[in-house]
């Protein structure tokens, strides 16, 4: 047997897809059988099947046409549907993994943004209350902020305290 090629054309993909599409048809070309360069008889009249067979003692060699093995379209069929299996496999495979890179790269994406917002702990500001009262006060007595002096003063203790600890905490 010989080597035998498979030639997927447009046409063919079309017609197995079931397009609605006229397929042309195409002509199979004959090859041409071998002539061997001996003299040939003159022609004589078509007779039927049964007599191309030369008398024994004519010894003239008949050549018939050869015809190439016809495969049969169902070996083309097979081969074209393994193909497009095999191509669904791989299809799947790709899909498979874009999902787990999709969720892979939506984690790193939450990751990076819940670092990239997060703040870090802070130290509540010391003598906070003290500040927000002397403050209230201030807003409730524009015009006799004298009143308001106690808070000051306990306010301004209060950070003088804490200075004071800042700084025996240096040395």
């Amino acid at each position: 047997m010989g080597d035998f090629t498979i030639n997927i054309t447009k046409e063919l993909v079309d017609r197995l897809a079931g397009s609605d599409e006229k397929v042309k048809k195409r002509t199979v070309r004959k090859p041409k059988p071998k002539v061997s360069k001996q003299p040939r008889s003159p022609p004589q009249p078509k007779e039927s099947k049964k007599q191309l067979q030369p008398p024994a003692s004519s010894g003239w060699p008949v050549f018939l046409p050869v015809q190439p093995p016809v495969k049969p379209a169902s070996a083309e069929l097979d081969a074209i549907r393994s193909v497009v299996s095999e191509s669904e496999k791989v299809l799947e495979k790709l899909q498979k993994q874009e999902e787990r890179m999709v969720q892979e790269v939506t984690e790193r994406a939450k990751d990076l943004h819940g670092k990239e917002f997060k703040l870090p702990y802070q130290k509540p500001m010391p003598c906070m209350p003290d500040y927000e009262a002397c403050r209230a006060c201030y807003k409730e007595h524009i015009n006799d902020i004298l009143k308001c002096s106690p808070l000051t003063k306990s306010y301004y203790e209060c950070v003088q305290r804490v200075k004071q600890q800042a700084g025996s905490g240096d040395k």
